[in-house]
C-alpha cells in the first residue's frame, strides 16, 4: 500500500513538473498510514506546509491538533492530505506573496489524484475540512454550513464534513460548533 502511494506521488510530481515547467511548484503530499481509519482532507498547503513539505503544520494545523487532542484522537493514527497539493498564491497589495483559495481548475486537476489517494488509503471515513474538499468530493453546490457534522455519501466514500480549522482564526464563534463536530466524530469512531 505504501509503495502504491509512493508511486502515485511520483506520477503526480512528474505531471506537475510538465504542466508547470519553469514555475517552482512544491508539492505537499499526504502523510500518515495507508490503512488509517480516518483521512483528513484540507484545501491546499499554506506557507508553513510548503516550507516543511507536510500538511497542516501552520496555524490551522495547530487549531486542528488542539481539537483532535481534546477529542482523544491521535493525529499519528490519521492520514492527512489536501485537495490541491501545491500552495495557491497571489501578490498582496503590499507586494507580499500570500495564500489564495484554489481555483476550480486547480481542484479539478488534482481531483483524480485525490480520489486515487483515498482509494489507496481506504479509510473508514474521509473528513473534509472546509468548502474546497467538500465541493470537490460532493459537488459544487454543497456548503459547509449546511452539512457540517453529518455523514454524507460521496460516491461510496463515507464523508464527514467539518469547517476548516483556519475558519476558527477568522471566526472564533465557530469554536463550539467545531468542538461538537470533532466530539461527534470521536464518538462515532469509539462506537465502531
Amino acid at each position: 500500500m505504501a509503495s502504491e502511494l509512493e508511486k502515485l506521488r511520483g506520477e503526480l510530481e512528474k505531471l506537475i513538473g510538465e504542466l508547470y515547467e519553469g514555475e517552482h511548484k512544491i508539492l505537499v503530499h499526504g502523510e500518515g498510514s495507508a490503512g488509517a481509519r480516518v483521512m483528513l482532507v484540507g484545501e491546499a498547503p499554506g506557507e508553513q506546509e510548503t516550507l516543511q513539505r507536510r500538511p497542516f503544520v501552520g496555524k490551522a494545523g495547530k487549531n486542528l491538533d488542539e481539537f483532535l487532542e481534546l477529542a482523544g484522537i491521535d493525529r499519528r493514527e490519521l492520514y492527512v492530505s489536501n485537495a490541491v497539493k501545491f500552495r495557491p498564491t497571489k501578490l498582496s497589495a503590499a507586494g507580499r506573496v500570500v495564500n489564495r483559495p484554489p481555483t476550480r481548475e486547480e481542484v479539478k486537476l488534482f481531483l483524480p489524484w485525490l480520489k486515487r489517494e483515498i482509494a489507496l488509503v481506504h479509510p473508514e471515513v474521509v473528513v473534509s475540512l472546509g468548502n474546497v474538499p467538500l465541493r470537490a468530493l460532493l459537488g459544487p453546490r454543497c456548503v459547509i454550513g449546511d452539512v457540517h457534522g453529518r455523514f454524507q455519501d460521496a460516491e461510496g466514500v463515507r464523508l464527514y464534513p467539518m469547517y476548516h480549522p483556519a475558519s476558527l482564526i477568522y471566526n472564533p464563534s465557530l469554536r463550539a460548533v467545531y468542538a461538537e463536530d470533532v466530539r461527534r466524530l470521536a464518538a462515532w469512531l469509539d462506537g465502531r
